[in-house]
């Protein structure tokens, strides 16, 4: 008990000791306690009349001034109210600053319910998307905006890649979705970027690359063609043998740059899913590896396991594509005295393609951008070796369009394992998939 209560209750105790003891002089001792309790029960009641009076006015008017611990009731309450007008304007004004700034922001932002309604946006979120404020508060934001690919990354609460839309009707813009879960009631917040100045830039490279390498692919045929000419003529002087070797090596170093970017452009042009054609995929790494060992140099040992007898659904042409660009590269980095192991096999996830060397490794600080182009890790010793640096990004492209992903584990000096995974979706029992073929 705090110490203003005891004085209270020591006021009380002692006012009926004193009652009492005068009503016991005057021999009435009943009254007097009577009377005092009265007193003391119509000084409560007014007191917490008074409180109470002030609670509903505490905003207009001055604390009433009491004593003992209605005073100290009083003295807290007023305290406590401080504190939270304090802290309301303080929210207040953060919150005026915060909506300042969404609307100086030059990204549009969505508030969203659980329900994926709409509680708030800013000016640039309600100029992109065409939103009007307390005509479209309430409503479901893929009832407004109904784009595919934006109502799927939706549905998957913000996991999936951040979808670009396309919006026509506001000047052909690009818009880049981002979905940011701000706590544990459900609420997210949809934040919109402008990229339209980088999806033109992209789609102008992509233009670019595509229309070079088909003006590319004819003149160095043309080339190609006649170096090997040259290269067989009796005649030629021994001094230019060596010249025209390399010049024929780097030709065709060239043409096969070519046909990557023409595969790259392809892929990416495309877009979608890729065919649901059955595909023999043991059949396939089978042949892919006869090839390997067909080089003039390849590992020791090139060993192929079959698991399954599953089929792939999905584009042959893709798929050897991947499989022969991850079974090249092994077999390109790993010394004669290593091993290439191959395996593919099926489990309740889906289809696996495993390729594992005992070459050189790749060290980790590379592993995040293995998939881009033209990216090497020893630019000096893949042109030694003729890469073109496109062909994990020809995997990883082809994989997206078979609904897979590109595992990669690698340590530097003990080899790598580039494992592809195919979702259950696209395997197909090799009876069916004879059926259908």
């Amino acid at each position: 008990m705090t110490r203003p209560a005891w004085q209270h209750l020591a006021w009380i105790v002692g006012s009926l000791v004193a009652a009492a003891a005068v009503g016991f002089l005057f021999d009435r001792t009943l009254l007097f306690l009577v009377v005092v309790l009265a007193a003391w029960l119509a000084y409560e009641v007014r007191s917490l009349v008074r409180f109470e009076h002030w609670l509903r006015r505490r905003s207009s008017e001055a604390p009433p001034d009491l004593h003992g611990l209605w005073g100290e009731a009083i003295a807290t309450a007023s305290r406590l109210y401080r504190r939270k007008v304090f802290h309301k304007r303080r929210v207040l004004l953060l919150l005026r600053e915060f909506r300042r700034m969404t609307s100086a922001m030059p990204d549009g932002a969505i508030l969203l319910s659980s329900t994926r309604e709409i509680p708030w946006f800013n000016r640039m979120a309600g100029r992109w998307l065409d939103l009007q404020r307390k005509v479209d508060y309430g409503i479901r934001i893929d009832n407004l905006v109904r784009h595919p690919e934006f109502v799927e990354y939706l549905e998957k609460r913000g996991t999936t890649t951040p979808p670009r839309i396309r919006l026509p009707k506001a000047g052909d813009r690009w818009l880049l979705v981002r979905l940011v879960t701000t706590n544990a009631s459900g609420q997210q917040l949809l934040i919109l970027r402008d990229v339209t100045s980088e999806a033109r830039l992209e789609s102008m490279r992509k233009d670019f690359v595509a229309n070079a390498s088909h003006e590319l692919r004819s003149p160095l045929t043309v080339i190609g063609g006649y170096l090997d000419a040259l290269a067989d003529e009796p005649g030629l002087d021994p001094a230019w043998h060596e010249p025209v070797q390399e010049m024929r090596r780097q030709s065709d170093r060239m043409r096969a740059i070519v046909q990557d970017l023409l595969e790259l452009s392809r892929l990416e042009a495309h877009g979608g899913d890729a065919d649901t054609v059955p595909v023999d995929v043991g059949g396939m790494l089978a042949l892919i590896r006869k090839e390997a060992l067909a080089r003039p140099q390849h590992p020791s040992a090139i060993d192929l396991r079959i698991d399954s007898d599953a089929f792939l659904l999905g584009s042959e042409s893709e798929l050897h594509s991947i499989f022969a660009n991850l079974v090249s590269n092994a077999v390109k980095y790993t010394p004669t005295e290593g091993r290439v192991d191959i395996r593919w096999w099926t489990d309740s996830k889906g289809g696996h393609v495993e390729v594992r060397d005992t070459g050189i490794g790749i060290p980790a600080e590379h592993l995040p951008r293995l998939t881009e182009r033209f990216y090497r890790v020893d630019a000096g010793r893949s042109r030694r070796l003729g890469g073109s640096g496109l062909g994990l990004a020809i995997v990883k492209h082809a994989l997206q369009r078979h609904g897979g992903r590109l595992d990669v584990q690698s340590v530097e000096g003990r080899g790598s394992t580039f494992t592809c995974h195919f979702p259950a979706s696209r395997l197909a029992p090799r009876d069916e998939a004879a059926e259908s073929a």
